[in-house]
């Protein structure tokens, strides 16, 4: 079934591009387990997303993958989070987040539960 297209602000582009060049650890390990379709499916980084450029995103899925850093420790920051994870959510998109650490210190847990999330949709 092919996936539904999702409206996004094209002045992101650049930005998004900018990101993908200078990723964090946790970016970039994350996009080294879940590239070239290692689970099967087909990931994008850096994807821009309605106003918001999201770190990874399979269409496939519907599944969007947020790696927080330190600075989303913040209430301000957790508040703007979670808007934008609704908003995403008003087009059937499931956000997983984790964080930079969790990904740098234990990428296996991180990828048994981006696993489950596909097995629990079916897939």
């Amino acid at each position: 079934m092919p996936h539904k297209i999702i409206p996004y602000n094209p002045k992101l582009k650049e930005l998004a591009r900018r990101l993908r060049n200078d990723s964090t650890l946790g970016e970039v390990l994350l996009w080294n387990e879940i590239k070239g379709k290692k689970f099967g499916f087909d990931f994008h980084r850096q994807k821009p997303l309605l106003n918001y450029i999201v770190d990874f995103y399979c269409g496939e899925l519907n599944l969007v993958i947020e790696i927080d850093g330190q600075y989303h420790s913040h209430e301000e920051k957790f508040e703007a989070d979670t808007i934008r994870d609704q908003e995403l959510g008003k087009y059937n998109l499931t956000v997983l987040r984790f964080t930079e650490k969790e990904v740098k210190t234990d990428i296996n847990n991180v990828l048994r539960t981006v696993e489950q999330q596909i097995v629990e949709q079916g897939h």
